[in-house]
């Protein structure tokens, strides 16, 4: 019995050890565990610039000695190139980062851009060509490695990296047409030899030239897409037409409103609804139509149906002892060629019209508002309908105008009275 009694106390005491032990290596597994995490958790949240990075740094080493990221942190926080030994330590701080986690592109890009920093540029080109070959997909490696090379002169070689960064990533795309842009001076066969040939590429392309004011070329490239390209992409066409229609190129801006529907009926060198068979609209609605500013209950417009030149509608304006000095509505804005020679020809219709400062029809150039040109004055009381023109030439550096109906100044407080019609507008160059 007590021979059974000491086997089963020495089976349960060596139970007891095994247990024992396996409770403390599980206690020892998560204290590094948490220990590990804990580190790593404080280097992600850590910046190299905080005001407390290197306290930071230290500790998360001495958490997680092994970890890549609280390496790094250390690497980047320690990094000193003022002397040749502590260059030698700053580089072989981050590559020990590399050798902590191989097969990461990221850290052998830190590892690149602290060689070239150190001036160990066969390291830092070894570097960064090893985070594309990691990640030949990724956007990022391809944009470290091709500024690089560009830096290091080898143009040709960096912007193949480049190119490859732009084609699926529309951040890395825009940066990438920038800096061909500036670095080519300006020419934009070089800057769209780097854009893919795919729809996205052409309309970020077309994008990027309207943002630089350059007009013909945002629609040429524009126009290289389909109409279904097109479609897809109309809300970056509106944003283009009213900036080139808000920039003063006309005839560019017109098209891109054409095209999307803005202004659907406007076309190069003529009136947009010309005899009012459409509603007039307002500035919102259109770039390159009839706008009125509504409000002033002294000054009525509307399309009238009752009375007409021809077609079925004319534009009525009713004035109710309108006293303002100016006026300039409606108005329209009409895309025309530079230097151009132009007759502009409408009808007239008045009923009671009375005022020493009559309705006139301006033409005015439409990127510094002067005058070009003036109709004769709308005839006195209520006269049918009569044909009016107007004669002008655009300035070689304009290529919009503004027809606007205006007053001829009699005073700040001048009144005028009666109603107006106006038809059939058309434009004729010379």
């Amino acid at each position: 019995m007590s021979d059974r009694l000491a086997t089963v106390n020495a089976k349960s005491a060596k139970g007891w050890l095994l247990l024992a032990t396996a409770l403390i290596a599980a206690a020892a597994l998560v204290w590094f565990g948490v220990r590990w995490q804990f580190g790593n958790m404080l280097s992600e949240l850590t910046s190299p610039t905080d005001p407390s990075s290197k306290h930071v740094a230290s500790l998360a080493r001495q958490l997680a000695g092994s970890d890549p990221l609280a390496a790094w942190l250390s690497a980047s926080v320690n990094r000193d190139f003022i002397s040749p030994e502590k260059v030698d330590e700053s580089v072989a701080a981050f590559k020990e980062v590399v050798l902590l986690s191989p097969n990461d592109y990221r850290w052998w890009i830190e590892l690149g851009r602290a060689a070239e920093q150190a001036g160990r540029l066969d390291l830092a080109q070894a570097s960064f060509q090893r985070a594309t070959e990691l990640a030949p997909a990724y956007a990022y490696p391809r944009w470290q490695f091709g500024n690089f090379l560009l830096r290091q002169g080898s143009a040709d070689e960096a912007f193949a990296q480049l190119r490859k960064a732009a084609e699926n990533n529309t951040t890395y795309r825009e940066q990438v047409f920038s800096l061909a842009w500036d670095y080519f001076d300006h020419d934009p066969e070089r800057v769209e030899a780097l854009a893919a040939d795919t729809p996205d590429a052409r309309v970020s392309l077309a994008y990027f030239y309207a943002a630089r004011a350059q007009a013909s070329d945002s629609l040429r490239i524009w126009n290289t897409l389909d109409a279904d390209q097109k479609a897809q992409n109309s809300q970056i066409a509106k944003t283009i037409a009213q900036a080139f229609t808000e920039k003063k190129f006309f005839r560019q801006g017109l098209e891109f409103s054409r095209q999307v529907g803005i202004d659907a009926d406007a076309q190069l060198e003529a009136i947009t609804n010309p005899g009012f068979e459409k509603p007039v609209g307002n500035p919102e609605d259109n770039h390159y139509g009839w706008n009125v500013e509504r409000g002033d209950n002294k000054l009525d417009i509307n399309t009238d149906s009752s009375t007409k030149h021809s077609g079925n509608r004319s534009l009525r304006i009713n004035f109710r002892t309108f006293v303002k000095p100016q006026l300039a509505n409606p108005w329209q804005t009409v895309a025309l060629r530079p230097g151009g020679k132009y007759t502009l020809r409408f009808w007239m219709r008045t009923e009671n019209l009375r005022s020493a400062g009559m309705p006139t029809i301006e033409v005015v150039e439409a990127s510094e508002y002067r005058l070009l040109a003036a109709s004769a004055a709308a005839a006195i009381g209520t006269n049918d309908w009569q044909e009016a023109s107007v004669e002008f030439e655009v300035p070689e550096n304009v290529d919009g105008v503004v027809v606007r109906l205006a007053r001829a100044y009699c005073g700040d407080a001048c009144p005028l009275v009666g109603i107006l019609w106006l038809d059939d507008f058309s434009l004729e160059g010379k």
